[in-house]
C-alpha cells in the first residue's frame, strides 16, 4: 500500500489551492477542526446502523448508507449549521453514468447522531475550508454515511468509476477499515495527465477535493485473509 501524502498542518489550505487535493492528517483534523479524538470515536458505532442501498444498478449488497443535508451559514455570533428538509440524492448522468439522472431516497441519519458535538464542528470545520478556498458565502451540504463490506466477496466504494461529483468541495473521510485488502484512493487531473494514489489506513483520515479540478476514485475490496 501506498502511505498518503499527509500534507503539513499549516499546509492544507495551500495545497488544496495550489493542487487541487490534499490528504489531512487525523491528528491535523483535530487540531484544526477543534475536535477531541474521544468525540470523533463516539461517532463511530452509527457506521454499523446503517441501511442497505437499495439502488446499486449491479445487483450488489456490499454498500450500506444514510444521507442527510444541512445548511452553513455566517450569522452575528459566527458560522451557524442548520439541518434542511430531508430530500432525495441526485446527480446528472454527466457526473454518475451509472447510478445518475434519479432520485433516490436513502435514509436519513440518525437524530443522536446528529446532535453529538463533534458532528457540527467536522461540518462547520469543513465549510471553514470551502470558504478560504471558494469564498465565503453559506453552503449547501450533503452527508452521507457510507459503508462498504465485501458479503459477496467483494465490495465497491466507487462502482461509477472515476468521477466528480458536481459539487464545490468534496470531503472523504475514512472511519475506520477491519480486515480487508483493496480500497486505494485515486486523484487525477480532470484536465491533465497527473495522479496520485494512496490507501488510507487511519480512522479520520480526511481526504479534501476541489471538485471542479480534480476526479476522484476508490478501488474495491475484498477480504483479507
Amino acid at each position: 500500500m501506498f502511505a498518503p501524502p499527509y500534507v503539513a498542518p499549516d499546509r492544507f489550505d495551500a495545497q488544496l489551492a495550489a493542487e487541487g487535493h490534499a490528504v489531512v492528517s487525523p491528528a491535523t483534523v483535530q487540531r484544526s477542526f477543534g475536535i477531541a479524538a474521544e468525540a470523533l470515536a463516539a461517532l463511530r458505532p452509527s457506521w454499523s446502523d446503517l441501511p442497505a442501498d437499495g439502488y446499486l444498478k449491479d445487483g450488489g449488497r456490499y454498500r450500506f448508507r444514510r444521507h442527510s443535508c444541512f445548511a452553513a451559514d455566517h450569522g452575528a455570533e459566527g458560522q451557524t449549521l442548520t439541518l434542511a428538509p430531508h430530500r432525495a440524492h441526485w446527480q446528472p448522468l454527466d457526473y454518475n453514468a451509472l447510478h445518475g439522472g434519479i432520485e433516490r431516497w436513502f435514509e436519513p441519519m440518525a437524530a443522536e447522531v446528529i446532535a453529538q458535538a463533534a458532528w457540527p464542528q467536522l461540518l462547520l470545520g469543513l465549510a471553514g475550508v470551502a470558504d478560504r478556498l471558494k469564498g465565503q458565502r453559506p453552503w449547501f451540504i450533503e452527508a452521507h454515511q457510507f459503508r462498504i463490506d465485501t458479503t459477496d466477496g467483494i465490495g465497491r466504494p466507487t462502482p461509477e468509476g472515476a468521477h466528480r461529483d458536481g459539487v464545490d468541495l468534496v470531503a472523504v473521510f475514512l472511519v475506520d477499515r477491519h480486515q480487508i485488502k483493496g480500497g486505494e484512493s485515486r486523484v487525477f487531473e480532470a484536465q491533465g495527465p497527473m495522479g496520485q494514489r494512496f490507501t488510507m489506513s487511519e480512522p479520520w483520515t480526511l481526504l479534501l477535493l476541489d471538485d471542479e479540478r480534480v476526479i476522484h476514485e476508490t478501488t474495491p475490496i475484498q477480504p483479507d485473509g
